[in-house]
């Protein structure tokens, strides 16, 4: 992490974020923190399109990293390409080791159902760290009342690659709303994916996506039927997953 941001500035910032506007926010991350090497990841979700939005007037040149997994809904593929198009957005996208047709006879078919942490392993985690590896900060479009893995989410937050070596990440929307998001795109005559409209709310990888259901949190179509809110990414410093990335592929692809 940046060298200039101590355990105490931390706390400091985050003290005055909490009531800050996302775009001061984004503000301070591109412009005024001396980070350099920072980026954006995005699923081109509801969040995300904000997100770049808001980043995009700040710092056009501003890195944006997309997980193409192999398993998207085309409608996110195009709509990625077309948002990108028009924000100027220069985005990098992250691949695993595996294709889809590898993994298969790798692994076998359907992985997703079967062992789908092993999946978003291999698909997002790895491909995702080895991207951070090269970066100090990186920004989210998390929001807290989106699940409860993410009620407690600080605005900054020291996320640990592996042991001793920490990246900022930023999540400038953290206090904000459904409501909120939708708002900002209706008010900057943002598009959105077409799968929302379709009743989706939460949208990955479309083997592992399916309609919210009425009463449901907005996350519930994602992993459905499975104690699972989260690919890894996000969670895995409560998992206890610190470790290298060599040691995690060892282990889970042994």
């Amino acid at each position: 992490m940046h060298t200039l941001i101590s355990d105490e500035e931390l706390a400091e910032l985050n003290e005055r974020f909490e009531t800050a506007s996302a775009e001061e926010i984004l503000r301070w991350a591109l412009l005024e923190s001396g980070i350099e090497r920072i980026a954006i990841a995005s699923a081109f979700q509801a969040e995300g399109t904000c997100v770049m939005h808001m980043a995009s007037r700040i710092r056009p040149d501003i890195q944006v990293l997309f997980l193409n997994t192999g398993y998207h809904f085309a409608e996110t593929l195009a709509f990625k390409e077309q948002l990108a198009e028009r924000l100027g957005l220069t985005v990098t996208e992250l691949v695993g080791r595996y294709t889809v047709e590898q993994q298969a006879e790798r692994f076998g078919p359907r992985l997703y159902e079967r062992d789908p942490d092993l999946c978003c392993e291999l698909n997002k985690v790895q491909p995702m760290l080895e991207a951070l590896r090269k970066l100090d900060a990186w920004i989210t479009a998390f929001r807290r009342d989106s699940a409860p893995t993410r009620a407690n989410a600080p605005i900054l937050d020291r996320y640990e690659l592996e042991p001793g070596r920490p990246i900022l990440k930023i999540n400038p929307v953290a206090t904000w709303t459904r409501r909120d998001t939708w708002a900002y795109l209706r008010e900057h005559g943002l598009p959105h994916n077409p799968l929302y409209d379709l009743g989706y709310a939460s949208i990955g990888c479309a083997p592992c996506t399916r309609m919210r259901f009425p009463g449901e949190p907005e996350r519930a179509g994602r992993w459905a039927g499975l104690a699972k809110w989260e690919c890894g990414i996000h969670d895995r410093e409560a998992r206890g997953e610190t470790g290298s990335l060599q040691e995690g592929a060892a282990e889970r692809e042994g």
